[in-house]
């Protein structure tokens, strides 16, 4: 641009002195006198002068305009991550559970005690769950369990949950990994009481809570009728062993009124035993029933087991078991403040020491601390005696807590 001025400013010139010279073309050609030459000199060293300044300006807007287009791009990098960042907050959720108590045993076998005699704090459990949304549909969930045990003396992480889902409806949702197993999580949704004991078959062993495979369930129209299987390898969450088949267990529930709750299920399987160098010698198999009803603050319910060779998949003999226990809560205050109870009866060797028996029973009131946290007193006792060699009991009484983040 600057050669363009200058060379139009010569011209210009050149040009007024070419049109003078033609207007008097007969005469002499002027003589171009010394202060003439200097004007025209100073005139083209002025317009040097702004065709300097004119390049200054562009080669400043230039810059302008770079660093312009370089902080739109990098904005633009910038928001691409956060959307990617919030649609990664958006769609993952972390949820915590931590089951805690402080109590005092007092634990006998046949009359003298036993190392677990003593006062302690135990973490039954804390759970950390991560779930995230892929899509609609697509989910997955990882949930971590840590437990202590002062009488054990030892702490364990495990996986307990480690799952691809698939929502496809409310009538079918399919899992395949470490999921929630039919039966326990779904009486215990009943118990509601979970962080003070056990439901009945997790309690005595007769079942998991969760196992490796592939899981399916849903509700059948209108939260009337409810489903969930599972073909699983049977040894349970803390064992993810690989066996020579997969065991199955099932559920089916109805709800005809409101809260209320009957169901039925089934187990059927090696356990995980038989393995490639392992024959088993029987199945283990189990069926369940449950009625139950709960609402706030109120809770009734009961559950039967029968249960035939889980102590022996791979003994010639067979045995078998069976077991009740009911329970129910009762609002004491419009605050939250609830009495409880419980009582469990197991025959637990039905064939091979048919006198042995094991018997539960607890009593305490739940207070709410907050919300997500709770704690309970509590009394338990325990007893599994036979008519010849075995007499257990434990007494224990303490502070049970729950708390949900």
């Amino acid at each position: 641009m600057r050669s363009s001025l200058l060379a139009t400013a010569i011209a210009t010139g050149l040009g007024l002195t070419a049109l003078t010279a033609a207007g008097n073309a007969n005469a002499a050609p002027p003589a171009v006198t010394a202060e003439q030459l200097a004007q025209l000199q100073a005139q083209i060293a002025a317009l040097q002068a702004q065709v300097t300044e004119l390049q200054a300006q562009n080669d400043a807007q230039s810059e302008v305009n770079v660093t312009q287009a370089k902080a739109i791009e990098a904005t633009a990098d910038t928001q691409k991550t956060v959307d990617k960042l919030n649609k990664l907050v958006n769609d993952t959720s972390i949820s915590g559970r931590v089951f805690f108590n402080l109590s005092t045993i007092d634990a006998t076998s046949n009359g003298k005690d036993t190392a677990a005699d003593g006062t302690g704090f135990d973490m039954k459990r804390f759970y950390i769950g991560i779930n995230h949304k892929f899509n609609d549909i697509w989910s997955a969930n990882l949930t971590t369990d840590f437990t202590y045990s002062s009488a054990l003396g030892n702490t364990e992480v495990f996986v307990k949950k480690a799952y691809l889902q698939g929502k496809f409806s409310d009538a079918f949702v399919f899992r395949a990994g470490a999921a929630d197993m039919p039966w326990i999580p779904y009486a215990e949704s009943f118990y509601g009481m979970r962080y003070v004991e056990n439901t009945l078959v997790d309690r005595l062993k007769y079942g998991n809570s969760s196992d490796w495979g592939l899981h399916a369930g849903g509700d059948l129209g209108g939260g009337m009728a409810n489903y969930a299987a599972s073909v699983v390898t049977g040894a349970g969450y803390k064992n993810p062993t690989r066996g020579k088949g997969m065991d199955f267990e099932g559920r089916v529930g109805f709800v005809p009124v409101q809260n209320l709750a009957i169901a039925v299920g089934g187990y059927t399987g090696t356990l995980g035993k038989e393995t490639g160098t392992v024959d088993a010698e029987h199945d283990a198999n189990r069926w369940d029933a449950m009625i139950a009803y709960a609402n706030k603050g109120w809770r009734f319910g009961g559950e039967y087991f029968q249960a035939k060779n889980y102590a022996n998949v791979l003994t010639v003999a067979t045995d078998k078991a069976d077991g009740w226990s009911v329970w129910g809560s009762v609002p004491l205050t419009d605050g939250g403040i609830t009495a409880f109870g419980r009582y469990d009866k197991a025959n637990t060797s039905k064939t091979l020491d048919p006198s042995l028996e094991n018997t539960y029973w607890n009593i305490g009131v739940e207070f709410p601390v907050i919300k997500g946290f709770k704690v309970a007193a509590v009394y338990k006792d325990t007893k599994n005696e036979n008519d010849t060699n075995i007499d257990q009991r434990t007494k224990e009484f303490g502070v049970w807590g729950d708390v949900a983040f």
